[in-house]
């Protein structure tokens, strides 16, 4: 069985017991908001935790959830059970939030079968399916090998060069607001401002609710953007919700696609790296 990138809650509620099927929950808590998770102390039945903060970075790295080497990720995707086959379906609780980076960080270390739920646990909850008290998960080591796929992920220095090239374009997932440097950064000591020649899409705008916004509609946005045939970055203020806007570029049929992995954690810092306002 083979799934899409973005799969609902239907389809997850009808092959939940599918013995190939992993369901991982990638909650991470929103700036400012620690503990403001809902449905914090409830999971899909089943689910492991997917630890974007602590296992899966890198953490020889002051920046917050940089992407960890294939040998780290290799050994935790095994011990929370992940097969090369497995059939991976990655959810959080805020909608679709934080799982799109943990999907993305999948499928740059090789894995093919893995998809978002779309709405998370909150359409899951909303639409009466069954959940359970968050408790430790028992489950196998897995067989998982990675294979990193370099294109998947790229630092400042590609960033800065593809500031003068036609045929990139930088999107930035950052409100309004912060893109224009009106509003201060979440994280001290950070610029405001953004990448010269970067493009704002708040990731709120190709979403719906908790959920992503349809194809033809994520299509027309995109076309607005005037990016077709070009290589797509995407950046945010720590390289989570890049993955979102990320996510709605390939739901929408784009492909050369790219996260920053530093985003504004790293441009933002006192540097001599150019900004815009």
């Amino acid at each position: 069985m083979s799934i899409s990138n973005l799969v609902s809650a239907e389809w997850l509620n009808q092959h939940i017991n599918s013995d190939d099927i992993i369901i991982l929950n990638a909650t991470l808590a929103k700036p400012k908001s620690a503990g403001e998770v809902p449905h914090q102390n409830l999971q899909i039945p089943g689910a492991i935790y997917f630890d974007i903060d602590h296992s899966f970075s890198d953490k020889s790295n002051d920046l917050p959830h940089m992407m960890c080497d294939a040998s780290q990720f290799e050994n935790e995707a095994r011990n929370i059970g992940i097969d090369n086959d497995s059939i991976v379906v990655i959810y959080d609780s805020h909608g679709v939030y934080s799982s799109p980076r943990a999907w993305w960080m999948l499928k740059s270390m090789g894995l093919s079968n893995v998809a978002v739920l779309d709405g998370g646990l909150a359409e899951w909850v909303a639409k009466g399916y069954s959940t359970e008290t968050k408790k430790p998960s028992e489950h196998r080591s897995g067989n998982f090998q990675a294979t990193f796929q370099s294109d998947s992920f790229c630092d400042s220095t590609f960033v800065l060069n593809a500031t003068e090239e036609a045929d990139s374009a930088i999107l930035d997932a950052r409100s309004k607001d912060r893109f224009h440097a009106l509003a201060p950064e979440p994280r001290a000591g950070l610029r405001g401002g953004h990448i010269p020649n970067s493009i704002n899409l708040p990731f709120g705008e190709v979403q719906d609710g908790f959920r992503m916004k349809s194809e033809a509609e994520l299509a027309k946005i995109f076309n607005s953007l005037n990016v077709n045939n070009k290589k797509l970055i995407f950046s945010c203020g720590s390289g989570l919700t890049a993955c979102i806007i990320l996510l709605a570029a390939h739901i929408a049929g784009y492909s050369d696609l790219v996260v920053y992995d530093g985003s504004w954690s790293e441009w933002g810092q006192p540097s001599a790296l150019p900004i815009d306002k």
